[in-house]
């Protein structure tokens, strides 16, 4: 049931696996700290270690079948969570530092590209990956909120006041 070609449906499902995720977002969180973003960088390790803590209860409360495995527990998509965070998280820690905001479209490509390779490989239902998406889109609304507030409260108190 693999629409597409089978090594890059593959290959863009593989964007999802920890062994890949988790490393772009280390070596993000890595820059950040050297470059002094201690809170940036432990609101993306909070929000990251938060993927396990909500997607596997759901799962097992679901207890949905794949598209092509009678076994349950494909609603919502791990992988399209860890991808979504992972890569989100480290365009949150890059953002300050990057000169141009590209950090947050490539993270939307790739979150996109593994959803799309999950989905085409016949390994999740689409609704499996939108729902990892929408639950993950609320972590990262709320670790971005919790920067921006950081941020802003270290700039004002820096203000001179009148």
């Amino acid at each position: 049931m693999s629409h597409g070609p089978s090594w890059l449906n593959q290959g863009f499902s593989d964007l999802g696996n920890m062994q890949v995720a988790l490393p772009v977002l280390a070596l993000a969180m890595g820059f950040a700290l050297w470059r002094g973003s201690r809170f940036d960088v432990l609101v993306a390790a909070v929000t990251m270690a938060a993927v396990p803590a909500l997607v596997i209860p759901l799962k097992d409360w679901t207890a949905r079948p794949g598209p092509l495995d009678p076994s349950t527990g494909y609603f919502p998509s791990g992988h399209s969570a860890t991808a979504m965070v992972a890569y989100g998280g480290a365009a949150l820690v890059l953002r300050p530092h990057a000169k141009k905001s590209r950090p947050v479209p490539v993270a939307v490509i790739l979150t996109v590209a593994t959803g799309t390779g999950l989905v085409l490989h016949g390994y999740h239902w689409p609704l499996d990956v939108l729902a990892s998406w929408c639950l993950c889109g609320c972590l990262l609304l709320i670790a971005s909120l919790c920067v921006s507030l950081r941020n802003r409260r270290r700039s004002s108190s820096r203000t001179p006041g009148c």
